[in-house]
């Protein structure tokens, strides 16, 4: 299930949701807001998308991560809007039988959501100033 939210992510519910008996291993991702990005102080983030294409793009990352990595299911939720520091702007859940492969498809879920998905980040600084900021895929030089 991909979802966008101008609501503060709660993760409890989410993984309730998500347990299944016949699966051992939850792996979840939690991306939260910093308060600094290259020595600058971020006061908030404010992200946009593009959303009946970024939901169609997250439901088909959620669908060919369990066949890629033969889980039993994805769960992806982007929050919209202003997130201050420290709270979720991105959660990520996977459910498989065993930890690996739910590690591997939670890591493939968040690099290919920055890769491909509408959705922009906008980071506010103290002082006023204020950047729109690419995402990057783990393996990515800085």
């Amino acid at each position: 299930m991909a979802e966008l939210t101008h609501e503060r992510i709660d993760i409890g519910p989410l993984c309730e949701a998500a347990a299944r008996p016949d699966c051992g291993a939850i792996a979840m991702f939690l991306g939260t807001t910093r308060d600094h990005h290259e020595g600058r102080h971020v006061v908030r983030l404010e992200y946009e998308a593009f959303a009946a294409m970024a939901v169609r793009e997250m439901t088909r990352l959620e669908n060919e991560a369990r066949v890629r990595f033969e889980v039993a299911s994805c769960l992806v939720v982007h929050r919209l809007g202003t997130v201050p520091p420290a709270e979720a702007s991105v959660a990520i859940v996977v459910v498989a039988a065993h930890r690996g492969p739910a590690f591997e498809a939670c890591r493939w879920l968040i690099d290919e959501l920055k890769r491909v998905v509408p959705i922009w980040k906008k980071e506010h600084y103290a002082g006023g100033e204020a950047d729109w900021v690419r995402g990057r895929r783990l393996d990515e030089p800085r």
